[in-house]
């Protein structure tokens, strides 16, 4: 008999049932496809040698003038510069506290540092400076100065910490020192906070208590970018922060608060083109944080991200948007910035003085749903919105059609769609090498649990216009462009960080890991443990010949595995079932290798399904087309 070839049209349809679906995928893990055809994903190593604390929120890669390569990464606990396969702590201390002593207990870690009303909060972190060590504990002072310290059984007047040594010695109230108390950046998920309003930008008047509803904590994030060499650092509704590549032992220094800009702004970017540093939500009055309005705009001076008061002859400034309760995000384009609020988009376009930008609004009821959920590629932005939805801005807003958007916004019945109490953790990012905007989000039940963190994807590659859907967890995403690979964080809320120079670390915040992606076909943990990537694609049902529409039972005889790149063993799964409701009939699986001409089996059925996987390690394949040998088997 002559072979029946199948067609499956390429990308992911997760809005119609099996039967409906036919001629399409309807499900998939560790997939994309390219040139029509659906192929595992590339593998990813674990890099930086440790994991470092907190959930990552935020990252940006770039070069200083000597083409070296840096990645910034911000957590909810710290500030990190990957350089050279390591992590530095690069994290802003906040005010000094002077005046601590130190009791120490013979062959113990643990010290107990002294100060009267310190203030300080169980698991914080911090460092000292100018220490006098506790005399006869066998303690030098770069002992407590180079390290980082977790903050732990906080009392009024005491705290204590864990030393990377044991004392030789017992000593009471000795010796000296400066704590400095890291920055604090933010609560690590996204929570309900109380207390009493602060005017109308929460939506609670001012002086009126606030419930569980009425106010959304965000989580502690970053807003990262580099003018020249130098990392601009936003704490989310808080300072900016600057760390120049271009000093001296640069990797040595922390990250300092930028002089002049304002003290509180939800994020910050910079226009490239124009070489403004843009502040956005930030406050109406600088260096006065209570007047922080999330719906205004400040920029500073062209080539000097100092200056932000405008005069006649700088080009600073400041505006104020009209439509939404505040900005959400905002992202740098090749000429010009897109700023998303929660319900519309605007385009900011530097035309030079007098105005120096300007700003229309180009789009409503297209809100983002959080901070790092828009990204720019190929000339385009892209972004989650806020009520469902995919969006792209190419000169105009545009509504991105998709079969996978009940699946990923909607929970109904078995399906499990966005949590929107953890929309700020949403992570956007661009991967060059394919073409693809990703979307990590978390998916959970219930829809209210904060702590839910990003477990799905959702990517669109917007050269083939297709769809897929996987379970890969990444809290941040870098496209390839300083470094040749993606580089993405992957949180583990159980887990305890491994940050050289820190210690007493708990596993209150969890630890993240980096990985290196694209990179071979497994994946490759931090103790070089190896373990199987399991990729796999479904298809819809469909019934074998072109006549009949599914009124004769078939009988599939042999068919002809088709794969390009295949290496190791792909499982192929033939399944066939009676009626589009009911189960499968008959199912029958088999592993192909590059040395399979033919598969002989004996199944039938109304209606066939395919799924093509891998479940090994060192295994990676892109499908092709289903060729069978198909015959009627008789009529019911």
């Amino acid at each position: 008999m002559p072979l029946t070839s199948v067609s499956i049209r390429a990308g992911i349809n997760k809005s119609d049932t099996p039967a409906g679906a036919e001629g399409q995928w309807i499900d998939s893990d560790f997939v994309r496809f390219r040139y029509g055809q659906p192929e595992k994903i590339g593998g990813f190593e674990a890099i930086g040698q440790k994991t470092i604390s907190g959930p990552a929120r935020a990252q940006h890669t770039w070069n200083d003038l000597e083409g070296r390569k840096y990645a910034a990464l911000g957590t909810s606990k710290a500030l990190y510069i990957y350089y050279e396969d390591a992590f530095y702590d690069i994290t802003p201390l906040d005010t000094a506290i002077s005046g601590a002593t130190f009791t120490t207990t013979n062959t113990s870690t643990t010290v107990t540092v002294n100060k009267t009303s310190h203030n300080l909060e169980l698991g914080e972190y911090i460092t000292f400076t100018s220490v006098t060590p506790p005399t006869g504990a066998g303690y030098v002072a770069s002992d407590f100065e180079n390290n980082t310290f977790e903050v732990l059984n906080v009392a009024t007047n005491t705290f204590d910490i864990t030393m990377p040594s044991a004392a030789s010695g017992s000593t009471s109230a000795t010796g000296s020192g400066v704590i400095n108390p890291y920055v604090e950046v933010g609560p690590t998920i996204q929570t309900y906070g109380y207390g009493w309003g602060t005017g109308t930008w929460g939506g609670v008047g001012w002086g009126n208590q606030t419930t569980s509803t009425q106010v959304i904590l965000d989580p502690g994030s970053w807003s990262l970018d580099n003018f020249g060499q130098q990392l601009i650092a936003t704490k989310k509704d808080g300072k900016t922060f600057v760390w120049d590549a271009g000093l001296s032992n640069p990797l040595d220094r922390r990250a300092v608060v930028m002089s002049g800009a304002p003290t509180a702004s939800r994020l910050t970017i910079t226009s490239d083109r124009d070489r403004h540093v843009v502040h956005f939500g930030t406050e109406t009055t600088i260096g006065d944080a209570t007047t922080q309005d999330p719906m205004f705009i400040r920029f500073s001076d062209q080539e000097d991200f100092t200056t932000y008061t405008p005069t006649s002859t700088n080009t600073a400034g400041t505006f104020r948007l009209d439509t939404g309760n505040k900005i959400v995000a905002a992202v740098s384009g090749k000429d010009y910035n897109l700023i998303l609020t929660d319900q519309a988009a605007y385009v900011m376009q530097f035309v030079g003085p007098p105005f120096t930008f300007s700003i229309r609004q180009v789009g409503s009821n297209c809100g983002c749903i959080g901070q790092h959920a828009a990204v720019y590629a190929d000339g385009q932005v892209f972004w989650m919105g806020k009520g469902g939805g995919f969006f792209r801005f190419d000169g105009t807003v545009k509504l991105l059609p998709s079969l996978i958007e009940d699946f990923v916004f909607t929970t109904t019945g078995n399906n499990v769609g966005v949590n929107y109490a953890s929309n700020e953790i949403i992570y956007a990012s661009h991967n060059s090498l394919f073409n693809e905007i990703v979307w990590f989000y978390p998916a959970g039940t219930p829809i209210s649990d904060p702590s839910l963190q990003n477990n799905r994807s959702a990517t669109y590659n917007y050269v083939e216009n297709t769809w897929t859907t996987m379970t890969l967890s990444r809290s941040t995403y870098a496209d390839a462009s300083t470094y040749p690979v993606p580089y993405a964080t992957e949180y583990d809320p159980t887990a305890v960080p491994s940050a050289s120079n820190l210690f007493g670390a708990t596993n209150t915040f969890g630890a993240t890991t980096y990985y290196a992606h694209e990179v071979g076909v497994n994946k490759v943990d931090l103790n070089s443990q190896v373990t199987a990537i399991p990729a796999f694609v479904t298809s819809g049902d469909f019934d074998l010949p072109t006549e009949g529409d599914g009124q004769f039972l078939l009988r599939v005889s042999r068919f002809l595995p088709d794969f390009k790149n295949l290496q190791g063993t792909a499982k192929v799964t033939l399944n066939t079932k009676d009626f589009p409701i009911s189960g499968n009939t008959t199912t029958a699986q088999f592993d192909v290798t590059t040395s399979t001409s033919k598969i002989d089996t004996r199944v039938r059925g109304r209606l066939a399904n395919l799924k093509i996987e891998n479940t090994s390690t060192n295994e990676t394949w892109r499908f092709g087309t289903f060729r069978a040998d198909v015959n009627i088997d008789g009529r019911r």
